[in-house]
């Protein structure tokens, strides 16, 4: 039995209505929602005294719910008159003070300001069904009728899904009229979330568009928005504020829908947002592995990364996320990140804010009331404490941070906050100062704090830097570059003239200049800011043999002569034509050009020579690499055993 109109246009339609309710006979139709899923919003607008108009009725018994409850005033008009006979013959002896009247919306026959409240589930939505001229007159004089029999201070509760054209028009006219106006989200049951096939991949919103009485010369108009069913309203600015949020709130639905019917829709990620601030309070990447093995408890996992290590390659890049679901052992796996400067009180408040909200992204065929497990590594948190945070003019914000690893060690990180999930610099903190700090944690371990607490932070600025341990990758690697020089062994001894073009906080030319007494180092940075960052947070200084030049550093170079030596570039560029462009440029310069690709990243290391003495095989490469580590062990002087030099050039390759 077909009930559904040939064309939207027939929502309009006497006729349609009559056929509609004629076919479906005495079983209700329920336009976006039942009366359990729709109660918690109109309870909150509506009180049991209140005298209600329900405009479009149809046979729902959302009036008949509402009446069992309490709400006995309510009077319910519908142009079609078969379903208001159905109405009154099912109503006559139960609910005998609730009326059924045949009547026309656009011309209602109720005296001014007769009702408190009225309430429209899904006809709004009929009846504007485009924004041609005749329906938008037909939908004024509708909206014209529900303002004259409102009283001041009453509401229009008008249950819509909120298309952008309904939005648009029912916000326009009671703005203009000096109407407050409310849009609030209606909260979806957890069966529905989990149901075979949901009903719209649009999510269902109530506007609530309260009654001013006039003021002449007042321009005030009010908008708010409600993304929670029990959440305090949200004030915007504007009609278009309003319109962005509602389509914002659509769009998660839609995607939460797609989620949910099908797998491997690619790279998903999304914020979600403080109720209160809009700011972004968590970051979820999904992941799917369609090979995982169906099983009971295969299907669905939530991963919390803990606070500073979202930049890993395990959390932070795709591939790295994909190892991590597969190893995990669940069909779907979603990553969540916490944000800097939010508040976190530990990994059970975490998990009571994100359940519900989880569960919306859950996969199909997963088992009604599964419960879902919360996985991390340690299972904690993590530490994350800002130290400081400006703004430069040239690169803009940035934020010098302390963070926890896994080997429960402190790194203190430069993060450039247009590009969060990267590090730009980064150093290892003195291990009695990290100790300390984990110490007093451990002391005030049964009071939970918020994980950016004052009393957390590691101890002073720039003494707490541990200068011989080098935490990236590419840093070690240039390093080990150096050993290309002739005779690795006399290094130390022989003068060492160095360029390194961008300062960031200062890592790799402290370590040159601590390892080799007799280097002399020029730093060139652009910004002023990061030269005062890399002295006061990171341990950084100049001296007799560290120079800093504030410049750009392309004409810095340029402004120097040729030589010998060897020229070390870390080469980050996602664009291969770019990145093809670059090299070739290179080799028409540098008649020897090594490259170390670094495993799990963008980075790719350059050695270029341009006058070599000869061409270097894998095997001798290592062999001068270790020379230059035995050099550089030397008694008395810190070196970082974690790492074996000569292993950041055995992949070495010439382009």
């Amino acid at each position: 039995m077909n009930l559904l109109p040939k064309s939207s246009k027939e929502f309009g339609s006497v006729d349609y209505w009559e056929k509609f309710f004629q076919q479906r006979g005495k079983k209700a139709f329920e336009w976006y929602g039942t009366y359990l899923e729709l109660c918690g919003v109109l309870h909150k607008y509506m009180k049991p005294r209140e005298k209600v108009l329900v405009i479009g009725c149809g046979n729902s018994e959302l009036s008949e719910q509402l009446y069992d409850v309490g709400y006995e005033d309510i009077v319910n008009i519908d142009i079609s008159e078969v379903v208001i006979k159905q109405m009154k013959e099912r109503n006559a002896s139960r609910r005998p003070q609730m009326s059924f009247l045949k009547m026309d919306m656009t011309q209602m026959e109720f005296p001014d300001a007769s009702f408190q409240v009225v309430l429209d589930k899904g006809t709004l939505d009929a009846v504007l069904t485009d924004e041609e001229e005749k329906t938008l007159q037909q939908v004024d004089r509708m909206l014209a009728e529900v303002g004259r029999v409102l009283q001041v201070g009453g509401r229009y509760l008008c249950i819509s899904l909120a298309q952008a054209h309904v939005l648009k028009k029912a916000v326009g006219h009671f703005s203009r009229e000096g109407w407050m106006v409310r849009v609030h989200q209606v909260a979806s049951s957890q069966d529905q979330v989990l149901e075979a096939e949901p009903r719209f991949s649009l999510p269902v919103f109530a506007f609530i568009m309260t009654k001013f009485r006039p003021v002449p010369g007042s321009a005030l108009q009010i908008f708010e928005l409600c993304a929670q069913e029990q959440g305090k309203p949200v004030r915007l600015e504007s009609a278009e504020q309003l319109a962005e949020a509602v389509r914002e709130r659509q769009q998660y639905a839609w995607l939460c829908s797609q989620l949910y019917r099908k797998a491997g829709l690619g790279s998903v990620s999304l914020d979600l947002c403080n109720g209160d601030t809009g700011e972004p309070r968590y970051t979820l990447h999904v992941v799917d592995s369609p090979t995982v093995k169906p099983s009971r408890d295969s299907h669905f996992a939530i991963f919390i990364i803990p606070q500073g290590r979202e930049t890993e390659w395990l959390f932070g890049m795709e591939e790295g996320r994909k190892q991590l679901a597969a190893s995990a052992g669940f069909r779907r796996l979603i990553t969540v990140a916490l944000h800097r400067g939010q508040q976190y009180e530990g990994m059970d408040s975490i998990q009571a804010e994100l359940s519900a909200r989880v569960m919306e992204l859950a996969p199909a065929g997963m088992p009604a009331r599964q419960q879902v497990p919360f996985l991390s590594v340690g299972g904690d948190i993590g530490v994350r404490t800002v130290q400081h945070q400006d703004c430069s003019p040239l690169s803009g914000d940035y934020v010098v941070e302390d963070v926890q690893g896994d080997d429960k060690r402190y790194f203190r990180r430069l993060i450039f906050l247009s590009n969060r999930n990267v590090v730009q610099s980064e150093a290892r903190l003195l291990k009695d100062v990290s100790h300390r700090a984990q110490k007093k944690r451990k002391k005030d371990k049964k009071k939970q704090r918020p994980a950016d607490a004052p009393e957390d932070r590691p101890a002073a600025p720039g003494q707490c830097i541990d200068r011989s341990y080098l935490c990236c990758e590419h840093h070690k690697a240039m390093i080990a570059g150096l050993a290309l020089l002739r005779n690795p062994e006399l290094l130390l001894e022989t003068p060492l003239a160095l360029l390194v073009v961008g300062l960031g906080g200062g890592s790799l030319p402290l370590f040159v200049h601590d390892h080799f007494p007799k280097s002399c180092i020029d730093a060139v940075e652009i910004d002023p800011s990061m030269l005062e960052v890399a002295t006061r947070w990171f341990g950084f200084s100049q001296s007799d043999r560290m120079k800093v030049h504030i410049a750009d550093g392309l004409d810095y170079i340029t402004s120097l002569a040729g030589g010998e030596g060897v020229f070390i570039l870390n080469l980050v560029c996602r664009d291969l034509g770019l990145k093809d462009s670059v090299l070739a440029g290179l080799k028409a310069v540098f008649p020897l050009l090594y490259v170390r690709r670094i495993e799990g990243e963008v980075n790719e290391i350059l050695f270029c020579q341009l006058h070599p003495e000869q061409t270097l095989a894998t095997p001798e490469l290592l062999e001068v690499a270790e020379a230059l580590e035995q050099t550089l062990r030397r008694p008395g002087r810190g070196w970082d055993d974690t790492y074996v030099l000569s292993d950041m050039l055995k992949t070495v390759k010439i382009v």
